[in-house]
């Protein structure tokens, strides 16, 4: 069966981190890209981050992240990380993993949800003081 579970997120403080992490079983996760969504309240998911198979090249599809999230992957564990630092209170959302069936991130339509098959079922992060 198939499955993409999230974990790790949580309440935060403003300026933390954190690390989610997207667990696949049923399939490798290294041969497809594999993207990290949000949602907050009332907004639509909207595409954060995405890395690509085999050359693990990552796409940034949300200017608000550049330089404080990163995404990368370990193959070994069928494992994707998104790593959140400086947090801000409008990064609060559910966060989603979900993979694509093509293995590169920079096609047309990528950033957007309907590129990808698989989802997870999200992990909540709340930034708040």
């Amino acid at each position: 069966q198939v499955q993409l579970v999230e974990s790790g997120g949580g309440l935060v403080q403003p300026g933390g981190s954190l690390r989610l992490s997207c667990a696949a079983s049923g399939f490798t996760l290294d041969y497809y890209a594999v993207g990290w969504f949000r949602q907050a309240p009332g907004k639509e998911r909207e595409g954060v981050l995405c890395i690509s198979s085999i050359t693990d090249g990552t796409t940034d599809y949300a200017d608000s992240v550049k330089g404080r999230f990163t995404i990368s992957r370990n193959n070994t564990n069928n494992t994707v990380y998104l790593q959140i630092n400086s947090l801000k209170p409008e990064d609060a959302s559910v966060y989603y993993c979900a993979t694509a069936p093509v293995p590169v991130c920079t096609g047309e339509g990528m950033s957007v949800t309907k590129a990808y098959d698989y989802w997870g079922q999200g992990t909540q992060v709340t930034v708040s003081s």
